[in-house]
This record gives structure tokens, sequence and C-alpha cells, in this order.
């Protein structure tokens, strides 16, 4: 009888592993949607390439490398060690980041491709999508494996350029989940002061309004002292200001009584968030100006090579909060509700269809559920490109937007500063559009 038991319990994962069913969660585990549990373990796969990267990264680890003589040391005593044989430095620092981070943008976009138009679960690509994890884990580990073996040459020069339009791109996608996340705050805060006749909640409101402010404007101060210097730094004295100026410009025209009118739900808890967003990107950006006594982060590249080789000082306070600005944001992507909130219309194709009398049965059980059996919850291709977004914005992050440069040194540049100056104001311009659109396309229905 334990034999059998055994038996069905092998087969029962092997067919969690192998087949269609995403059936990993245990007995315990509450049920969970089909797709919820799909983007949960994508999004797995993206922060375990993170986690590699890191690890290349840390100090230590190439003089630990060097010690393996199968693996470094050019007088390998076979053939087959010598046929195989990986240059080290390939996997140290900012050269094994860009491998990393090829190899899962190189994944997921694979899967953006696999899964253009998916209408439902009844399409055989849905159950790709939904399952046969283990051998998408053997795809992402061969993928792995061959981007350490791309000939360095003029890899990590185009890569990085790659990497600088991925960024960007993200970052948008950033403010833009921002600006629906505080568009729905807002709404289901003022509904529930209405419909409770109770003022906690415009007292929440406003609580966090001025919190948001209140942080923008320390950040403005903080930068005016560490990152200008009297008599110098002109370009981050403008940046700073004019950034400035436009938050308080799209602040004053979200409380216009025209854009109340044609839009209740905007507001000052909005203005705020992207305020206090704006600030941040230029903090990052201005981390990233190539000038000592303007830049208090910068490197001139001495600190970046070693005796040993090559290693990369990531760990500064804005590739930190970056990191983990990054890793909330792609949680809230992978995390969301299917049914409620607005940031869903960024991904999702089609409603959320209603839960079938079997599919119930499952949720009672404990298990994950196929509730995309009428149509698809969210856009699976469009999922996958923004994991593909993620896995540059990462590589731009770990390596501080320093470009390779020669003798295995990463070089500063203005081309990050503008990058993120340019999606600040790109993000200014997005948030702009969303009060000022229901007054220029009063036709259009942007509930």
């Amino acid at each position: 009888m334990g034999a059998c038991l055994g038996a069905c319990s092998v087969l029962s994962c092997a067919s969690c592993l192998c087949g269609s069913a995403p059936c990993i969660l245990c007995g315990c585990c509450p049920s969970s949607r089909n797709s919820t549990v799909s983007r949960l373990i994508f999004t797995f796969f993206l922060f375990l390439g993170v986690l590699v990267s890191i690890i290349m990264l840390s100090p230590g680890v190439e003089s630990q490398l060097h010690k393996l003589p199968w693996a470094c040391e050019e007088g390998a005593r076979t053939p087959l060690v010598r046929l195989s044989h990986i240059d080290c430095s390939s996997l140290l620092g900012q050269r094994a980041v860009y491998r990393m981070c090829f190899a899962t943008a190189a994944f997921f976009f694979l899967f953006t491709l696999l899964m253009l138009f998916v209408r439902s679960s009844r399409d055989p690509r849905a159950a790709i999508q939904n399952g046969f994890w283990f051998f998408k884990f053997l795809i992402f580990v061969g993928i792995t494996v061959g981007a350490f073996y791309i000939p360095d040459g003029s890899f990590s020069n185009i890569w990085f350029y790659f990497g600088v339009v991925g960024s960007f791109i993200f970052i948008l996608i950033q403010l833009t989940l921002l600006i629906d996340f505080a568009h729905s705050w807002n709404q289901h805060w003022l509904g529930n002061a209405e419909e409770r006749d109770s003022r906690a909640w415009y007292a929440g409101l406003f609580s966090f309004t001025l919190l948001f402010y209140s942080l923008s404007i320390a950040a403005v101060t903080l930068l005016f002292i560490y990152y200008t210097q009297p008599g110098a730094c002109s370009e981050g004295k403008a940046f700073i200001s004019l950034n400035l100026t436009l938050c308080v410009c799209v602040s004053i025209i979200s409380v216009l009584p025209k854009v109340q009118e044609a839009q209740p739900n905007s507001g000052l808890l909005q203005a705020s968030a992207v305020t206090l967003y704006t600030m941040f990107v230029t903090w990052l950006a201005l981390s990233n100006v190539p000038d000592q006594k303007c830049n208090p982060h910068f490197d001139n590249g001495t600190a970046l090579t070693g005796p040993e080789g090559y290693v990369t000082q990531w760990w500064d306070a804005p590739s930190i909060v970056g990191l983990i600005v990054f890793i909330l944001c792609t949680l809230f992507i992978s995390v969301r509700s299917s049914d409620h909130w607005q940031v869903n219309s960024l991904m999702r194709t089609e409603e959320c269809p209603p839960i079938a009398e079997a599919t119930q049965q499952q949720e009672e059980a404990g298990r994950a559920y196929d509730n995309e059996q009428d149509g698809v919850t969210y856009s699976y291709s469009f999922f996958h490109f923004c994991l593909v977004l993620a896995s540059l914005h990462t590589m731009m992050t770990l390596t501080n937007w320093y470009r390779p440069g020669e003798a295995r040194r990463m070089i500063s540049t203005w081309t990050a500063v503008w990058v993120k100056i340019c999606a600040s104001w790109a993000g200014l311009l997005l948030y702009l559009w969303t009060l000022v659109a229901p007054l220029l396309l009063p036709n259009r229905d942007f509930s």
C-alpha cells in the first residue's frame, strides 16, 4: 500500500513538473488562480538570474574560481578540459552580469514570441505557459550556459545599448503602474469615505499626500546639498530645478476645476506620488554624472579593477534602492489581483471570466485552478515582454549604468544621465496626459 502511495506521489510530482497544470501548491496552501501561479514562477526565474548576477559581483568570487584548476587554469591536464575551458573573467563582474541578463532576456523573449495571440487556456500554447516547468528550467539553464560561451569582442558594448533602451522603457512602465495604483488607491478610499460617512479616510489621503510631498521636498534639498557645488554642477542644478518646476505644474493642473470635473478621481495623492517618483529618478540620474565634484558616488574606474582581475562594486545607495524598487514593481506585476485594480488594464486583454462549477470545486480543494477557459486574464506575450525589459533594467542597475570600456573597466558616461532624465520627463508628460485627455477627447471613455 505504501509503495502504491509512493508511486502515486512520484507520478503526481512528475505531472506537476511536466504536465500542463501548475499543481505545485501543497495541500495546506490556499487555492490560487492558474494565471497567478504561472506569473509567480516566471518571476522566480527572473529573480534567480538576479541572484546569480549578484553572486558573480561579490568580492572574493574570482579568487575562489581561480582555485579550481579544471575551470580557470590555462594548463588543463586533459584535452576535454582544454576544449571546455572558459575564461574566468567572463564569469565575473559586469561581463557575468551582461551574459546572465542576456540569457534571462533571451528566455523571456522566446516566450514573448511563442505566446502571441493566446486568447484562452484552450489554446495548446497555454499548456506551455502554465506547465512543463522542469523543461523550462532546463531551457533556461541551457541558454545561460551558452551565453557564457559568447566571445567577448563587441558583445558588451552592443548589449549595453540594448540595456539602455530596455531600461528606459521599464522606468516608464514603473511610472505607469504607479499612476494607475495611485488612481485606484484614491478612488477606493474616496468611495469608502462616502459609503461610511467617515472622515478618517479623508485624513488618511491627506496624511499620505503630505508625507509624499514632504519626502519630495527633503529629496530636493539633499540633491542640492550632495550633488551640486557653488559655481559648478550647472547640469545638476538645471535638472533638479526643472523637474521640481514640472512637478509643481502638474500638481497645480491636477486640482484645476475643469480637470476635477472631467476626472473626479484625480487629485494631489497621485500628483504627490508622481512627484516623489520623479525625484527618485532624478537622484538615480545624478548618481551617474561623470564628475567627482558633483557626484559623491562617482568612481573613475580604479576601484573596479583589483590585483586578481575584475570586480564591480555596484552596492551604493542609488543602486540598492533602485534594485528594491525593481523587485517591488516586478512582484506587483506578478501578484496583482485579476478582478479589481485598475492597473490590470496594462496587461489584461479581456475581462476575467466567471468561475465555472468545476473550477469552484478545485478552488475548495486548495489547488491551482484554471480561471482562463473563456479568456485569458492577462496578455501572456506582453507579460513576458515586461520581464525582458526587467532583465535589461536589472543589468543596468547592477552595473550602475556604467559603459564597458577597455581593460575590463567600466566607464561612467552622460548617456545614463540623459536616459534617466528623459525618462522622468516622459513620465511627467504621461501623467499630464492622463489629466488633460478627458478634456481634449470628451467623446472617449477614460473610466
